[in-house]
C-alpha cells in the first residue's frame, strides 16, 4: 500500500488486490484513528474483487471520517469492482471517482474555507 500525502489534510491510498485488501483498509483505519483529521481517497485501479470484510472495513473508515466532518472517495473501480457495490447497496453510500485526480478535485471542492483570524480593532 503506498500512501501519500496529496496534501497536508488528503491521503491517498492505492489498494492491492485481494487479500492484502483487508489489511490494508485495516492500517488506513488505525492512522485515520490516530490521526482523524484529514479526508481519505482510496484507488481501487490493482483491486478485482472485494470481500465482505473489505466492504464493513470501507463502512466503518467512513462512518469515522463522517464523523469528524471529513471525506472518503473512493475511485478507479473497475466496472466488476463496482456493480458489487451496486450490488449490495453500498453506491448509494459511498462517494465514487472516475480516478484519483477527480476523487482529489471532489474533495477540495467541497471544503468550507476556514475562516480568517480576526485582528482586534483597537480604539
Amino acid at each position: 500500500m503506498a500512501r501519500k500525502n496529496s496534501s497536508a489534510d488528503i491521503v491517498t491510498v492505492d489498494l492491492h488486490p485481494e487479500p492484502d485488501t483487508g489489511t490494508e483498509l485495516a492500517t488506513v483505519a488505525s492512522l485515520v484513528r490516530l490521526r482523524g483529521d484529514f479526508d481519505v481517497v482510496v484507488e481501487f485501479s490493482r483491486v478485482d474483487i472485494v470481500t465482505s470484510a473489505s466492504l464493513s472495513k470501507l463502512l466503518e473508515l467512513r462512518e469515522f471520517l463522517t464523523d469528524r466532518g471529513r471525506k472518503l472517495v473512493l475511485s478507479g473501480l473497475a466496472p466488476e469492482t463496482r456493480y458489487i457495490f451496486k450490488q449490495t447497496a453500498l453506491d448509494a453510500v459511498f462517494e465514487f471517482a472516475d480516478d484519483k485526480s477527480a476523487a482529489l478535485a471532489a474533495i477540495r471542492g467541497t471544503r468550507q474555507p476556514k475562516p480568517k483570524a480576526r485582528t482586534p480593532v483597537r480604539a
